[in-house]
């Protein structure tokens, strides 16, 4: 039950393609294994290899091998449902029946045990990392220190024992600790974005080279799409001693940047203010563009006759847009115009029915257009009654620009930094906008809040509490203020927290046990684990999203669950019969999964593939 080892599962594909460099070795413990010839490998696939202190261009640090192989080492972990943090769509408190979902833990774990359900399925991600300012934290992952500093540094532990350090300046290691944090969870977000997907990632000046050169490594520097500046304040700070810094970067990558697609900013009243119809044109309003062009193309300079009689050539040094022929054809479909006296220089008409109904984004971002950093904790303030709980949230009005640009009415959004919950808000805001049905993925790791801060004195414990009270109430305000078309909205949202395995630790191989120990191994499942917790392990190990319909029922006294229509059905409870076999044999679900020590009997357990067999033999049946 571990997250897929994606160094074996990269084996795999280079034994496939160059099977001729598979080869054995001796490992670390003496044992033979196989390995890939690099020698081989190179001549598959290049005549020109880099390599020992030969100089190429590079982009490194302490570790970097190590956080590569953090981002591709297995877990042993699962997601837990909490009931009674979810909110159900209409904003029902306990209720599941939502397609978003809210992740309280470490996203690397996360981002892991989403991998393989989520691979290529997510169209925009937005995270805003901490800044590495010298007194934020950053994650403390397990390759960085030894055990002595690991326990005698200073930090913090969120509730199930994650470390965060702080990173002041004075730090050897100060970069190295950032990029080794950022660069595994980057490299598995990029392996989650679909195929026109794009991310966005918030950074100040005191990491944004190093950010821009991770990401030209990880997502190619051919798919950088902009670094976008956000005008964040807009008053000076005077006790700068040089300037007062105004403004943020955001950094925006694309899986693969021939296949996004800009959606555009919705067009303003002011741009289309320049659009009339003055000669009454059926096909609507337009406006005309310069008909005359440059550099000169002796092939475009030719005489235009206007209505008036009026003969009429190119400024010196341009030539006409249109060649002759091209022009004859625009002048009888009423494309150009000469003016309401008909003896004006010649332009084209641009109808609005016909121009890109996006407006292209510049890549300054100014705060009367998308909010600054103290309108947004001012409003976030507002929304919580008055109370400060977080110094620097992100304007919802910024994210949601993001998602207006790159996002589709049914997609996914993803935020594994999610701090106070702003992409939520943004998500649902949009939605209410537009009509979309965006569904977000928050991920955020249950850091303590300061024992003496407000936000404790409120009973927020950690800020995933503050972030999923922001959703709430935030999704509520959205429906209060339009009520008429917010009905359909989805305002809810399903917690999970990562948390280890539902199964059993093994600590001794099947040798090595007594005849008296075989009793300990009798059921698999830890026993505080329920059927809920299985079946949404099951979920991710079957591809199946977090958020797909679930329905429970009853079939001879066992609770079973059917998920997405019957695609999987379940049934985790002990003494099964094969009457409750049989009846979800008859339901022919593609999947179905029961318990190891479920069944009643032994009978139970040689007849469970004969009754598939016979009702539904293309079920691919599993069990726990």
């Amino acid at each position: 039950m571990h997250t897929p080892n994606r160094a074996d599962e990269n084996f795999k594909r280079l034994a496939e393609m160059f099977p001729n460099a598979v080869t054995e070795t001796i490992d670390e413990n003496g044992e033979v294994v196989r390995a890939i010839d690099a020698d081989v490998l190179r001549q598959e696939i290049s005549s020109a290899v880099v390599e020992g202190n030969q100089e190429r261009y590079q982009f490194t640090w302490p570790d970097k091998k190590k956080s590569v192989v953090l981002s591709n080492k297995p877990i042993a972990k699962t997601l837990r449902l909490d009931r009674e943090k979810s909110v159900g769509r209409d904003g029902t408190a306990g209720s599941i029946d939502t397609e978003n979902i809210y992740i309280e833990g470490d996203n690397l774990d996360a981002l892991k045990l989403l991998q393989e359900t989520y691979l290529g399925k997510i169209k925009m991600i937005y995270i805003d990392p901490p800044y590495n300012t010298g007194s934020d934290f950053v994650y403390e992952d397990d390759f960085s220190q030894d055990k002595y500093e690991y326990i005698s540094g200073s930090g913090q532990l969120d509730e199930q024992g994650n470390r965060l350090v702080a990173n002041p300046e004075s730090n050897g290691r100060f970069h190295t600790d950032w990029l080794n944090m950022l660069y595994p969870r980057l490299r598995i977000a990029r392996d989650l974005l679909s195929d026109d997907g794009v991310i966005f990632i918030s950074i100040d000046d005191n990491e944004q080279e190093n950010l821009k050169k991770i990401c030209d490594e990880i997502f190619g520097f051919n798919n950088f799409i902009a670094q976008v500046i956000w005008e964040r304040a807009y008053s000076p700070i005077n006790l700068k001693k040089h300037f007062s810094e105004s403004h943020d970067y955001m950094i925006c990558y694309a899986k693969n940047i021939d296949n996004a697609v800009c959606n555009g900013l919705p067009r303003t009243a002011e741009a289309n203010d320049r659009y009339s119809n003055p000669d009454n044109d059926p096909r609507g309003l337009w406006t005309s563009g310069d008909l005359s062009v440059g550099p000169r193309v002796e092939s475009k300079v030719y005489e235009i006759i206007s209505p008036s009689g009026r003969r009429i050539l190119p400024p010196s040094g341009y030539c006409w847009r249109l060649d002759k022929k091209t022009f004859k054809k625009y002048k009888q479909d009423n494309r150009i115009w000469f003016g309401e006296d008909g003896n004006n220089v010649p332009r084209i008409k641009r109808f609005l029915s016909e121009v890109k109904q996006g407006i292209t984004p510049m890549t300054v971002w100014k705060y009367t257009e998308v909010g600054h950093s103290q309108d947004a904790a001012q409003k976030l303030k507002k929304l919580f009654d008055g109370k400060a709980y977080f110094d620097y949230p992100k304007s919802v009005d910024l994210i949601k620009r993001c998602l207006q640009l790159y996002s589709d009415k049914d997609c996914i959004v993803m935020d594994f930094f999610s701090g106070s919950a702003t992409t939520a808000h943004a998500v649902m805001q949009l939605n209410a906008e537009d009509g979309g049905n965006r569904k977000y993925i928050m991920v955020q790791l249950p850091e303590l809040t300061d024992e003496k801060s407000e936000a404790r004195k409120a009973g927020y414990k950690t800020i995933c509490d503050i972030g999923e009270e922001r959703i709430r109430r935030a999704g509520q305000k959205i429906k209060d203020e339009s009520p008429m078309t917010t009905t359909e909205l989805d305002i809810g949202f399903r917690v999970f927290r990562v948390d280890s395995s539902n199964m059993q630790n093994v600590y001794y191989a099947p040798a090595d046990y007594k005849q008296e120990q075989l009793e300990l191994l009798a059921d698999n499942i830890k026993p505080d684990r329920t059927p809920t917790d299985l079946l949404f392990q099951v979920m991710l190990d079957l591809g199946i999203t977090l958020s797909a319909e679930i329905n429970e029922t009853e079939i001879d006294g066992k609770k079973v669950f059917s998920v997405a229509d019957g695609y999987l059905i379940a049934c985790f409870d002990k003494n099964v019969t094969e009457q409750t076999v049989t009846q979800i044999a008859k339901k022919q679900p593609f999947y179905a999964v029961f318990r190891d020590s479920g069944m009643s009997s032994d009978s139970v357990l040689t007849n469970f593939e004969q009754i598939f067999e016979t009702y539904s033999p293309k079920t691919v049946r599993r069990v726990l």
